[in-house]
């Protein structure tokens, strides 16, 4: 299981371009990571938070659904709020670049095929917003 952070902050969510590996650089993804042995989603998307950007968030919500990653993988999303004090978040691990995304802007990026679904649902469930194809 991998868990995805959708974090919102000022009616923008962050998105986050990969670095590596090579088949996925310059795609962009919503940050977070592989779940850990007798780790729970919650846990391993405040671990992923603070490795690959640097910040102290809390899971606020779990989007509904799961998406298909590589096999054996799939894909859990949940809200989450930077907490007050962590800084802003930085590309540590695995990514080069971040930017946060108003409605508006969100599909200017290249988003990994397999993150699109969970961002439109992250869009409904967060702004209830209707989302335009991708």
């Amino acid at each position: 299981m991998v868990v995805g952070a959708a974090v919102l902050n000022d009616g923008r969510l962050l998105a986050a371009r990969r670095s590596a590996p090579p088949d996925l650089a310059g795609r962009w993804e919503l940050p977070g990571g592989k779940i850990e042995p007798g780790e729970t989603p919650e846990h391993a998307l405040v671990r992923e938070l603070r490795e690959e950007l640097g910040v102290e968030a809390e899971p606020v919500a779990r989007i509904p659904g799961e998406w298909p990653l590589k096999p054996p993988y799939t894909l859990q999303v949940w809200t989450a709020r930077l907490l007050p004090g962590s800084g802003d978040p930085k590309p540590l691990e695995d990514h080069d670049e971040l930017r946060w995304l108003t409605p508006d802007e969100l599909w200017d990026v290249d988003w990994l095929d397999q993150d699109v679904p969970a961002v439109m649902e992250v869009v409904r469930h967060a702004w209830g917003t209707p989302t335009p194809e991708a």
